[in-house]
């Protein structure tokens, strides 16, 4: 049983890549929340956009995972970036949730140059406390795999001091 929790949206694959390959390196559960919208091809494109302008959430499908949140070490949460916002379904679990995650991380990924870290201070808003660690991920750029590994390591070195 691991003592990190990987939590993650993705509607194209993008986060899922990355946070499968996050959760591998770090020994880490990984679980994927959906609010069980269909928000495929470009209806579901605008749909996305527009729920994270107007900052709206639904209610997000159950989903398990081995321990209580507030039990975990750290939960390292997921989300693409839609219209320069964190996707509605982790905006949502961080809402419901976000009160039982004692220490977090932040992984965001995005098609911009932008990196949009902005977002971290937004999801620290529902969290019991403000991220230990974050990275914005850019699937097509040359410097993806450093600033992932980079972050790893810096996960992996926190957790040996705890």
């Amino acid at each position: 049983m691991s003592d990190v929790l990987c939590l993650y949206y993705s509607r194209t694959g993008k986060t899922k890549e990355a946070m499968e390959s996050i959760a591998e390196a770090l020994g880490a559960e990984i679980v994927a929340v959906t609010d069980g919208m269909d928000r495929s091809g470009f209806k579901g494109y605008m749909r996305s956009g527009m729920d994270a302008m107007r900052k709206g959430t639904r209610n997000l499908e159950p989903f398990t995972t081995e321990k209580d949140l507030e039990d975990y070490r750290l939960v390292i949460v997921g989300t693409p970036i839609w219209a320069g916002r964190m996707s509605s379904p982790i905006r949502g679990l961080l809402k419901r949730r976000g009160l039982e995650m004692t220490r977090v991380a932040y992984v965001v990924t995005r098609d911009s140059d932008t990196r949009y870290e902005d977002i971290y201070r937004q999801m620290d808003q529902y969290t019991a406390s403000p991220h230990t660690h974050a990275v914005s991920l850019r699937m097509s750029s040359v410097g993806y795999d450093f600033w992932r590994d980079r972050f790893i390591q810096d996960v992996k070195h926190e957790l040996e001091q705890l």
